[in-house]
């Protein structure tokens, strides 16, 4: 995931990060997954060239605020009912990459309690805007 910062074309960003948010939604293909709520571990990385989110005056109006990718996840969890993993990690991506002031971005989710015997089953995707001179 590191590597990412290794590409040419996000050498002059930062990462943004929210880690191992946790929602509990309606997930899944199953009879018994429509009836009844999952754990969904969701992680994302944003990509955002420096130029528009170095501050100048240490005020939040300059960097883009975490509170976007929270509530962007919550306002699609909200929408209802999900199929697949892919689904959710493909409309997050869309709505982080429809963020002027984000080039790329990565997102993962994970269904915790799915199998005893593993940690986790899960899906990422990674994105990137067509356009890479992304400004606020």
């Amino acid at each position: 995931m590191h590597s990412l910062l290794l590409q040419p074309s996000l050498r002059d960003c930062r990462r943004l990060f929210l880690r191992d948010y946790e929602v509990t939604i309606n997930i899944g293909v199953h009879d018994f997954e429509k009836r009844a709520e999952q754990r969904v571990v969701i992680n994302v990385d944003l990509f955002i060239p420096l130029a528009v989110s170095t501050p100048q005056h240490d005020k939040l109006t300059e960097v883009v605020d975490y509170d976007f990718i929270r509530r962007t996840i919550a306002e699609r969890v909200a929408r209802g009912h999900i199929h697949l993993q892919e689904t959710l990690v493909d409309d997050v991506l869309r709505a982080m990459l429809a963020h002027p002031a984000v080039r790329a971005a990565r997102v993962s989710t994970e269904k915790p309690d799915v199998y005893a015997d593993c940690a986790a089953v899960g899906v990422e995707v990674f994105g990137m805007r067509n356009d890479t001179s992304s400004s606020t």
